[in-house]
């Protein structure tokens, strides 16, 4: 039997698609592939009695083609500041070993490039962003602001069909700019799609 466990916090994504990111409305992606940075920051969470409160986990994807049909390439970064119970069990819950969300973004994964553990800087205050990966962020980066909306507000989407934070209002954004390089896994582009939003993620 999986045992049972809880994540909550804030999740910022940023991509090469235009914004607002169409694969999130299981449409094809705006240059015909998706490559992005997802990050969660966790406020508080436990697995099997180990806690992981403020700590930051980072995936590097890219898709071939429509992201609903799989076949994603992946990198898993996980927060060099966990020891290596935390190291352990948040590999089991974002390899997709737990159950829960992360356990159906990982049946859509066909080429894990790898697994490391690095330093990773998540700052957020709901609508902008700041992420850091590797030492001064030389492995990759994004910086997210809020796109305006009516009336000065920043724009919301909401129950979008392919969702990483299911559940959540996410904050439509743009990143100025998004940096990836490692495992094969590549890409630098500015003003384009970013999405900020709370997370909560629990196994069965």
């Amino acid at each position: 039997m999986t045992d049972q466990w809880k994540l909550e916090g804030q999740y910022m994504e940023a991509c090469t698609c235009e914004v607002a990111c169409p694969c999130i409305m299981l449409s094809d992606p705006t240059e015909g592939t998706c490559t992005a940075v997802v990050a969660w920051h966790i406020e508080e969470g436990a697995y099997n009695g180990v806690k992981f409160d403020d700590l930051n986990v980072v995936m590097a994807l890219h898709t071939p083609g429509n992201m609903a049909d799989g076949d994603w390439k992946a990198a898993l970064y996980l927060d060099r500041r966990a020891d290596a119970g935390q190291q352990d069990a948040l590999g089991t819950i974002f390899g997709g070993e737990a159950g829960g969300h992360p356990a159906h973004l990982a049946e859509l994964i066909s080429d894990v490039r790898g697994v490391e553990v690095v330093p990773l800087a998540f700052e957020t205050d709901g609508k902008h962003g700041r992420l850091r990966i590797g030492e001064v962020g030389q492995i990759g980066c994004a910086d997210v602001a809020p796109i305006e909306g009516q009336n000065g507000e920043a724009p919301t989407v909401q129950d979008h069909p392919l969702a990483v934070a299911p559940g959540h209002p996410a904050t439509v954004a743009k990143a100025s700019r998004a940096h990836f390089e490692a495992h094969g896994i590549e890409f630098d582009v500015s003003d384009r799609n970013a999405l900020l939003s709370p997370f909560s993620y629990a196994g069965p």
